[in-house]
This record gives C-alpha cells, sequence and structure tokens, in this order.
C-alpha cells in the first residue's frame, strides 16, 4: 500500500513525533510504501490565501502553493495523522492543511443544485488519526462528546472518502502517561495499521 503519513507538532522530540515513527517503521516493515508530511519540518503555510479562497467557485482550484500535497493525498490509499489535540481540536497547521490541500476537485465535487458534495478520494481505504491529550477520557466522551472525531469521520471522511476504513486512536493523560502506558498506545498503533499485502 501507498501509506501518507502527516505529521503536526513543531517539537522533533515530542510524544507525536515518536509515536509517528513507530507508524513509519511499522509500516516499512510490513512491506508497505510510505511518504511522510511532516508539516512543520516543511515549513507548511495553513493560511488559504485569498486567490485559493477565490478558485473554491472557479472551475479549476488554484493549486500551485500546494500541488506536491495534493500529489501526496491523491496518491495514498492509506492516510495517517498523527497529532496532538489543542483545546479539543486540531493544531492550526493540520486545519490548514485540510483547508489547503482537500479542495474542490481534489477531495471533493462541489453540490449542483443545493445537493451534497461528491468524492473524489476514492484510493482512500484505510484512516487512522492518533493524538495525544493532556485531559482524562471522560472529558473528551462525556462532556465534549469526541469532537475530533466526529469532524474527521462525518466532515471530511464522509462526504470525500465514505469507503475509507476510519479509526482514531487516542492517549489521555498523554503529559503524565507512564513508559508502560505508552507502549501499551504503541501497540495499540500497531495493530490498527493496514497489515501485510
Amino acid at each position: 500500500m501507498k501509506c501518507l503519513v502527516v505529521i503536526a507538532h513543531p517539537v522533533g522530540a515530542s510524544l507525536c513525533h515518536t509515536l509517528a515513527a513507530r507508524v513509519v517503521a511499522g509500516l516499512i516493515a510490513s512491506g508497505h510504501q510510505v511518504e511522510i508530511e511532516d508539516l512543520y519540518a516543511n515549513g507548511f503555510a495553513p493560511a488559504l490565501t485569498a486567490a485559493e479562497r477565490e478558485s473554491h467557485a472557479a472551475p479549476t482550484y488554484d493549486s500551485r502553493a500546494v500541488q506536491a500535497q495534493i500529489d501526496r493525498l491523491l496518491a495514498a490509499d492509506t492516510l495517517i495523522l498523527c497529532f496532538p489535540t489543542w483545546w479539543f481540536g486540531f493544531p492550526a497547521i493540520l486545519k490548514g492543511w485540510f483547508d489547503r490541500v482537500w479542495v474542490p476537485g481534489v477531495a471533493y465535487d462541489p453540490p449542483v443544485d443545493l445537493g451534497l458534495i461528491q468524492p473524489r478520494l476514492h484510493q482512500l481505504r484505510h484512516v487512522v488519526a492518533i493524538t495525544s491529550l493532556g485531559g482524562p477520557w471522560w472529558v473528551d466522551w462525556l462532556v465534549m462528546r469526541r469532537p475530533l472525531r466526529r469532524i474527521l469521520k462525518t466532515a471530511l471522511l464522509r462526504p470525500c472518502a465514505p469507503q475509507a476504513r476510519f479509526q482514531m486512536l487516542s492517549l489521555y493523560r498523554a503529559e503524565t502517561a507512564t513508559p508502560a502506558q505508552i507502549a501499551a498506545f504503541a501497540a495499540r498503533i500497531l495493530n490498527a495499521l493496514p497489515p501485510k499485502p
């Protein structure tokens, strides 16, 4: 499989990068092709430009500044997102990646006559989101009702890649997690990755 691993954390020595490295090693060990999109390391600019926004209604999206990211997304049949959850939301750089890369003509076709948008990411078969949170599980589940899972599953994948199998793995109380807890979480991640071809 062609796997795209998107990493969204500014600190190279972070838990997020450690988990992403285990993902990459696991995918390579299983014989998959891996592309890494390290948004901070690559200097990805998250802000949607005026030209890009105006081109949403044009026949063709102005993809000049993000064509490389679009090409990597369209080549992947597995997408793995590694990011921290901050204020129960995406890091701004990851939100910007969705804003600038998951666009009309790439991730979906605009609706016609007040209908629904039509999916274009037909090649995506697996999507795994790996995130860490500082708070306990019950705040995310019971108070906030898992907002990022709902956004990924309902607002992004259902309209753009409805055939993709989606899993979300969340490490709670990450800042105080013990080595044993991190190891157990890493094992869950490896089990969620696509198997050997």
